[in-house]
């Protein structure tokens, strides 16, 4: 599966009473930058629910002027329902300030849970291997 990036500018806004990003902000970024990750594999965003968010952790602070940068893939495939995971690093460190998984469902017009047919194909590396491994741990 592809993996989606996206960036974003912690501005004055984003913060909280720390002065630090705001983690409500943060998280309305990961889940939007999951979503988007789904509607791109289905191409049907129209379709796709929330259900979950699993083990958002909150491991650094981002501060104004930072780059946020949110990487997302899809972990995990059912029938009707698929686990996207999310990480988040700033400016240009690996070092992972926030990650975790969304389980997301397909349904119709009515809310009826559909196949999304999503296919995943093998891992593409070790990395790739870890998340599987932890997103098949999570219900």
């Amino acid at each position: 599966m592809e993996t989606i990036k996206v960036s974003r500018l912690v501005k004055s806004e984003d913060l909280n009473h720390h002065g630090t990003l705001f983690a409500g902000r943060m998280a309305e970024w990961f889940i939007e930058s999951c979503f988007i990750c789904g509607a791109k594999a289905t191409e049907k965003p129209e379709n796709i629910v929330c259900v979950n968010v699993h083990g958002l952790t909150f491991k650094t602070p981002g501060n104004k002027g930072d780059i946020i940068n949110l990487e997302s893939r899809i972990a995990k495939a059912g029938k009707s329902s698929f686990m996207v995971y999310g990480k988040i690093t700033k400016n240009n460190s690996e070092e992972i300030l926030s990650d975790g998984f969304i389980t997301f469902v397909f349904v119709d017009e009515n809310g009826k849970t559909i196949p999304h047919n999503i296919v995943l194909n093998d891992p593409i590396d070790e990395e790739d291997m870890k998340i599987r491994k932890r997103a098949e741990s999570l219900r």
